[in-house]
């Protein structure tokens, strides 16, 4: 089993909470999300609010909590093979209520298919709040341009501060 070494994003009044599965290998190596230089998740967000791409973790955090936004993964333990969502199994979900518990979430949005079947499955029946399925942004998915992927997440600007 692995254990998820990296502590949810959340500031002090989250509105959408974006939830990933797991943290890639890169990602566990330097201990923050997204950390795999060719996932597109910092870049989509940067467009997303039009601000310049963030370098470091604490840029990132910034950029996030300052739109209302938290971040962290449906999954606490599990065990994978390297980074691949497809190999995972024994799943342990993360518990949600320090986050949800705030009471300010208006949304929740899952970046791609297996955090979003996982969160259906685990979390949504006691969050109560059905997810917005948004492309992932992982290398993997090749199907979508960075363009579409934007345009894609866009959606979670409705809910902001």
């Amino acid at each position: 089993m692995t254990e998820h070494p990296i502590p949810p994003v959340c500031g002090t009044e989250p509105r959408v909470l974006i939830l990933g599965s797991f943290p890639s290998v890169k990602s566990r190596e330097i201990g923050f999300f997204y950390g795999h230089p060719q996932n597109r998740f910092w870049r989509v967000m940067a467009a997303v609010f039009d601000e310049p791409l963030p370098e470091t973790v604490e840029q990132k955090v910034q950029m996030l909590t300052s739109h209302g936004i938290a971040l962290w993964d449906v999954i606490a333990s599990c065990s994978i093979q390297g980074s691949a969502d497809s190999t995972i199994t024994d799943v342990i979900p993360t518990d949600l209520s320090p986050i949800v518990g705030q009471g300010t979430l208006q949304a929740v949005c899952t970046n791609g298919a297996v955090a979003t079947k996982l969160y259906r499955l685990y979390q949504q029946p006691l969050v109560g709040i059905p997810t917005i399925q948004l492309p992932s942004t992982s290398p993997a998915n090749a199907a979508k341009s960075m363009q579409q992927l934007v345009d894609e997440w866009k959606i979670i600007r409705r809910w902001l501060i």
